[in-house]
């Protein structure tokens, strides 16, 4: 996984692809045989029972294709810095997995999620904010994990939706990646798009699998993990805009159901169909419209980050204001259509990628 041939991405690309569809089915086929099920309820669209262990075949996926590609290609730096971005995603996976299960505390994802990002900080994998002390920048570099990780977590909130802008943003990443040379960067990121692609063969509405926490997380500290390598050098480090927007649909459908939810007086963490894609259906769009409308939000975002990530400070800075504008009368236009309220036990970060499913209760 060094330097690679620009014709070893795509085929990269379609070995985890293929390794996701291959492993889905047999993911289904386990959850239905154990029962791990995702039963209606209240806060659910679904009218029968889906599996939900679809993310181990995209954890299974990617780790199998990071294992083959170093043993082919080794990485010429930063071995340790990959075991341990894989071992914590790993490890988020397992956590996730036991939370779909038996509902862990928030609390204790949350600590689990800190302690994750000061491992990656403690070995040098920060922000490295210009001009913020170290301890700051690790501090901020630590939110910046636990915030994006549990924003694909909370955008699992609909058929296809986390997996979909997943892939996504890890081709954004991708391409910066290749653009500045950091290899390494690019072949995680295009072997994570390729698993989180192959997964909505099954995800798209309507749903046969979800991909549960277990997924949802490991997508989300991913692509968290490879902003901050992104950010490594300072010579070739990509501006913080264009991480930005890279997982920008994800960060603006955690900081709307955030700001309205406080709005009305109700927790951040309680769950409810009061997110974009629910909005959107209910001003008339159906399922696989909605997701189609967020998914071209995020393209035109993803080729922002990309501009962004190669264009002068005056300019970015400029288009960035011009972003969180619109973003901003989006959020205040959604902002004003009716939402169902939340009134599930489980926290919003239990939510399965079923449309309404997410604050499932026990």
């Amino acid at each position: 996984m060094s330097d690679l041939a620009l014709w070893a991405y795509p085929l990269l690309w379609l070995a985890s692809l293929a390794l996701v569809l291959v492993l889905t089915p047999v993911a289904l086929r386990v959850a239905v045989r154990h029962g791990a099920l995702d039963h209606p309820g209240p806060l659910k669209r679904h009218k029968e029972a889906v599996p939900y262990l679809g993310g181990m075949a995209i954890v299974v996926a990617f780790a199998l294709a990071v294992v083959v590609a170093s043993a082919v290609r080794p990485p010429t730096s930063g071995f340790t810095t990959l075991g341990a971005i894989l071992g914590l995603g790993l490890l988020l996976a397992a956590v996730g997995l036991l939370d779909d299960i038996w509902h862990l505390p928030v609390w204790l994802r949350l600590v689990l999620e800190i302690g994750a990002g000061v491992v990656l900080a403690s070995l040098g994998v920060t922000l490295h904010l210009a001009g913020v002390p170290d301890m700051a920048d690790a501090v901020i570099s630590v939110v910046w994990v636990v915030v994006v990780t549990n924003a694909f977590n909370l955008l699992d909130n609909v058929d296809g939706l986390s997996a979909g802008c997943a892939a996504l943003s890890a081709l954004a990443l991708f391409a910066i990646a290749v653009l500045r040379g950091e290899f390494l960067v690019a072949a995680l990121a295009v072997a994570l798009s390729g698993c989180a692609a192959g997964f909505l063969r099954h995800n798209f509405h309507p749903a046969k699998i979800y991909m549960g926490d277990a997924g949802s997380l490991f997508l989300g500290f991913l692509l968290a993990a490879l902003t901050l390598k992104l950010r490594d050098h300072p010579a070739t480090a990509v501006d913080m805009t264009a991480l930005v927007c890279a997982l920008g649909v994800a960060l603006f459908d955690t900081g709307f159901v955030t700001v309205t939810r406080l709005a009305r007086g109700q927790s951040p963490f309680q769950g409810g169909q009061d997110h974009t894609s629910h909005r959107l259906v209910r001003m008339g769009l159906s399922v696989p419209a909605a997701v189609g409308l967020i998914y071209g939000v995020a393209v035109v975002l993803a080729g922002l980050a990309i501009a962004f990530s190669e264009i002068g400070r005056t300019v970015r800075i400029s288009g960035l204001v011009a972003v969180v504008a619109v973003g901003l009368v989006a959020g205040t236009g959604l902002a004003l259509v009716p939402a169902a309220d939340g009134k599930a036990n489980d926290p919003d970060t239990s939510g399965s990628d079923t449309s309404g499913s997410e604050g499932q209760p026990p």
